[in-house]
């Protein structure tokens, strides 16, 4: 079997020919067809074309003409070949602001963010002056740099040439000082404008929806959005989808959601196109963090565009919800129904749902499609399949594949490590690991301090733990959180030393929260002690009030000591508050079959056949007992 290979690739044999007949059509003038050309050679991003139609424009006297040179320029720029969009721009001996801007433009599309303020500093020495285009683009490489010096350089000469008070200018750079977190800046350039488009308020409204660093209160948000309405200015998709991470959760948020869901619908903003996907996914994110994921679904059914990120947003509602398996049905339908390739983000939001119904298969499968698509090279999902094979119960598989896979490990990839080895009760492994982590000049966050306090809880490694939470106290800067003393309180309280770690809450910088008390009340239990099981369990309740599982916890441990007249008063006062605890339920697969059981649960087809063992096991356990006596 031969193969056979054609001269040039089909794209370029047409490009050929069509510019055969420009260059030869009567009545069309010369420049024309090759700026149609080069058009042709930037929207296909072809430097094979650029270099053909570079030299035909030599060839034909046309390499001096403005225009000519600065699509030239801006097509070796589109193709990632600056260097020979400088030769071009060299090449011009009369340069207009377009060929300045050109190259500016194209230094700083291919991230050459130096070389563009280097030619805008000879631009402003020369005869052309920066327009409003040249000064939106340096705000913009300002922005991508994180240089708020340069900004500021930037917004100064706009100042001085009177350019300020053009709306894109003045937008870019509001846009600069927002992604710097400027925002006593912003706030003073966007009430300066003179003319403030839809474009201006969205900007600063994204700047203070995106800040890190400074919180802006929800209230002043939303005050913010009614000025702009009564300024005649109607919220456009972008607002709706910047506004709508404010939505959902408890029920004021989850109101708020759907009056904005209703505005979307009122002024035909909702799933109309291609370009409202993102809004969509923005409504089914919101409704999904409501415990609505219902009607997420359904906004996702009435969507007329959809794509992977629509799919991906879908599937994630469903795995915070608890349903895992709609998640992995929907997560098949996606490719067999809609014919839609997950991405790397579909993985990851996925494979909660694996372990969830701890489907070590189901892990494997998508395991092996990243591998086929090549994304297992993606930290993110490295760290997120490390996870699933250590909570699914194959360690050596999470071990393997941190160890001999080659991805850029980062702190999370350590923290799952340890913290898969902390599950399976590997304290020493996972001390181990965590030194090497230090060694290796990795800092530990919050997280990983967590895995491996943990790990030394679950291994009885008190010590040891102990001195690492001192250590990275003092020596690493970190401030201990709540998991973190809920991680020393129930390793203290496991190896027996109860009044250590009632001493410990006492001494504690934050105050002792319900992860806490928690904590103190399970080793309580196991030890025997009433009276700091009493005082657990009054703190436990004066915090939370309303959770059931607290009161069910009490009831059952006065019942055990036979005080069921206390015990008959707990459950009094939760018929009283109307509270209820959801019932535990476990589950197993079997023969790629998923079988689910609830506490004293008698619905399973098989369940007469599974209590039957059930008492034929305690018998024997009772009997092993009595044998051992």
């Amino acid at each position: 079997m031969t193969i056979g290979f054609s001269a040039a690739p089909r794209p370029f044999r047409i490009a050929h020919k069509t510019f055969r007949y420009y260059a030869s059509a009567p009545g069309l003038d010369p420049p024309l067809c090759v700026l149609r050309f080069l058009q042709l050679s930037i929207d296909r991003q072809s430097l094979k074309l650029t270099e053909q139609s570079h030299g035909r424009v030599f060839r034909l006297g046309f390499d001096q003409n403005a225009v000519v040179a600065t699509k030239l320029i801006s097509a070796y720029s589109a193709c990632r070949d600056p260097v020979e969009a400088r030769v071009v721009f060299d090449s011009v001996r009369c340069k207009n602001v377009y060929i300045w801007n050109a190259m500016i433009n194209g230094y700083a599309k291919n991230k050459f963010y130096r070389e563009s303020f280097d030619l805008f500093t000879q631009m402003c020495l020369g005869e052309e002056s920066p327009d409003d285009f040249t000064y939106s683009t340096l705000s913009k490489v300002s922005t991508d740099i994180g240089d708020f010096s340069a900004g500021k350089v930037v917004h100064g000469k706009c100042i001085r040439t009177g350019l300020v008070s053009d709306t894109v200018v003045a937008n870019s750079i509001l846009s600069m000082y927002c992604r710097c977190s400027e925002f006593i800046e912003s706030r003073k350039l966007f009430d300066e404008m003179p003319r403030r488009n839809i474009s201006s308020w969205n900007t600063l409204l994204g700047g203070f929806m995106n800040s890190e660093e400074e919180k802006v209160d929800s209230s002043i948000i939303w005050e913010f959005v009614k000025t702009m309405q009564i300024e005649g200015l109607k919220p456009d998709a972008y607002t709706v989808s910047s506004l709508l991470p404010l939505c959902g959760g408890d029920a004021g948020k989850w109101n708020r959601g759907r009056e904005v869901h209703c505005y979307t619908v009122k002024n035909g903003l909702e799933l109309g196109s291609g370009s409202d996907v993102h809004l969509g996914c923005c409504l089914i994110d919101m409704y999904s963090r409501s415990n609505k994921v219902n009607v997420a679904g359904l906004v996702f059914d009435h969507m007329k565009s959809r794509n992977v990120f629509a799919w991906t947003a879908l599937i994630n509602g469903y795995v915070q919800n608890g349903e895992s398996e709609k998640a992995l049905i929907l997560f098949r339908e996606m490719q067999m129904r809609d014919g839609t390739e997950p991405n790397r983000v579909s993985l990851v939001c996925l494979l909660p749902a694996c372990i969830s119904l701890a489907s070590l298969m189901g892990g494997k499968q998508i395991h092996g499609f990243a591998i086929r698509k090549e994304l297992t090279h993606e930290v993110s999902l490295c760290n997120a399949l490390i996870d699933m094979y250590a909570k699914c119960g194959s360690l050596t598989s999470a071990r393997r594949l941190f160890e001999d896979h080659p991805f850029c490990k980062d702190a999370v990839s350590w923290s799952s490590m340890i913290s898969g080895y902390g599950l399976h009760g590997k304290g020493q492994e996972a001390i181990y690991l965590y030194e090497k982590m230090l060694q290796l000049g990795i800092k530990p966050d919050v997280i990983v301090m967590v895995g491996v306090l943990s790990a030394c809880s679950r291994s009885g490694l008190v010590n040891e733990g102990l001195d690492i939470y001192n250590s990275v106290v003092r020596h690493h800067g970190i401030k201990p959180t709540l998991e973190m003393c809920a991680c020393v309180v129930d390793m203290l309280g496991r190896s027996g030393q109860l009044k250590q770690a009632l001493d410990f809450i006492k001494a504690m910088a934050v105050e002792p929260g319900p992860s806490v008390w928690g904590a103190l009340l399970s080793a309580s239990l196991l030890h025997g002690n009433s009276e700091i099981r009493d005082l657990a369990y009054e703190f436990l309740i004066r915090i939370e009030p309303e959770n059931a599982s607290n009161y069910v916890s009490l009831s059952n441990s006065y019942a055990s000591s036979q005080k069921w007249g206390v015990a008959a008063e707990v459950r009094t006062v939760m018929k009283e508050k109307q509270l209820r605890k959801l019932p535990g339920c476990s589950w197993i697969t079997v023969n790629k079959e998923t079988h689910s059981f609830y506490v004293a649960d008698k619905a399973h087809p098989c369940s007469d056949i599974i209590y039957g063992m059930l008492d034929e096991l305690v018998l024997m356990m009772k009997g092993y007992g009595n044998s051992r006596e």
